[in-house]
């Protein structure tokens, strides 16, 4: 077979028809980034995509902030942390001095009423919320390159709980589901009216990648029928909306979620990312079961990558990549991210090896 675009080879590859090769992509922490320049492996501001040759690209190209207006407040800062409030009333934690997830300090909203008052009347498909230069720019230059363009942003779970926190949102679908079921619908809503005004304006990306953190370590954060009673129903409206427009849905997930992937793809996703496996995640376990209806991209021990170890890490694609290629539904990704404790030489010869197992022919 003939060298494919990252555009025709990742399409092929969502629908599991036959390619060249393996898909690849990655993400990287920042601090990655700033380590291999550093280093000199990669030049400053040099695109991660052109200097690996991944076969695609997304942008993250909306605010879904409630209140835009407001003025994030610092409410604590010391040399190594910044405490901060946001147009969502909440209080957040961050580091100042290397990537990390914020600490969750507190939350306006706590309750339905909280939701009503403070946040639903601000969820409007305001154009403010949409960055149309730089979806633009980004398209054009993934165009350029022929790589495969993703519009990505976060589908209703990873809307909430900037909101409300796990703790207020989990309790509410427990106590008080109709509160959480309106703020799925909201959110749904929200997306699909401003990908809709996005869309029709500046064109349509080749497919659609959803962040939805819905595990932890060794379970996901809700039962399968909760999934599909509460978040099921606003997966299955903004995937339709996709999928009306012939779109591919990739979703992330972190943590453990293998008990909602019936779900997930009764709902229509078309992929699923990044499959971590130290939550229990088990990329071998889903491609026996799901291969035939679903793609995978990541499940590769991103443990094994900062260990440095290169016999390891040709360990680690031997025992995966000539398996779940077997469909034609694979990216090559690690099962999370590239930490700075990943050296560049290690990431090098994984993208390398990765790729010579997972070329077909």
């Amino acid at each position: 077979m003939q060298p494919m675009t990252g555009i025709e080879r990742i399409g092929n590859i969502l629908k599991r028809q036959p390619v060249d090769r393996i898909g690849l992509f990655e993400s990287f922490w920042g601090d990655t980034y700033k380590k291999w320049s550093e280093q000199g492996h990669i030049r400053k501001d040099e695109n991660l995509a052109d200097h690996f040759g991944f076969d695609m690209e997304y942008y993250w190209a909306f605010n879904l902030t409630a209140d835009l207006d407001f003025q994030p407040e610092v409410v604590e800062e010391t040399e190594e942390t910044i405490l901060i409030r946001d147009g969502n009333g909440a209080l957040l934690r961050r580091h100042k001095l290397h990537d990390s997830t914020p600490e969750h300090v507190d939350f306006l909203v706590k309750n339905r009423e909280d939701w009503e008052e403070h946040i639903k009347p601000f969820l409007k498909p305001d154009r403010r919320r949409i960055n149309f230069q730089a979806y633009r720019q980004a398209k054009a230059y993934a165009r350029e390159k022929n790589r495969f363009f993703a519009w990505c942003g976060v589908n209703v779970f990873e809307c909430m709980h900037p909101v409300c926190g796990h703790e207020y949102m989990l309790m509410g679908m427990a106590l008080d589901p109709d509160w959480v079921k309106d703020m799925v619908e909201t959110y749904a809503q929200l997306t699909i009216d401003l990908q809709e005004i996005l869309f029709s304006e500046e064109g349509e990306p080749d497919g659609i990648w959803y962040f939805e953190d819905m595990g932890f370590k060794g379970r996901p954060f809700m039962s399968p029928a909760m999934y599909k009673e509460i978040i099921q129903p606003g997966h299955i409206k903004t995937i339709d909306y996709a999928k009306s427009r012939n779109l591919p849905v990739i979703m992330h997930s972190c943590g453990m979620v293998e008990k909602l992937v019936p779900g997930m793809i009764e709902a229509g996703i078309d992929c699923l990312q990044v499959i971590e496996v130290k939550a229990g995640m088990d990329l071998l376990k889903l491609y026996r079961d799901y291969g035939d209806v679903l793609s995978f991209m990541g499940g590769m021990d991103v443990r094994v990558l900062y260990s440095n170890d290169l016999e390891k890490v040709n360990r680690e694609l031997e025992s995966k990549v000539p398996i779940v290629m077997g469909k034609y539904g694979y990216v090559l990704h690690s099962d999370h991210s590239i930490p700075d404790t990943v050296n560049y030489e290690t990431y090098r010869f994984f993208v390398d090896r990765g790729l010579e197992l997972g070329t077909y022919g």
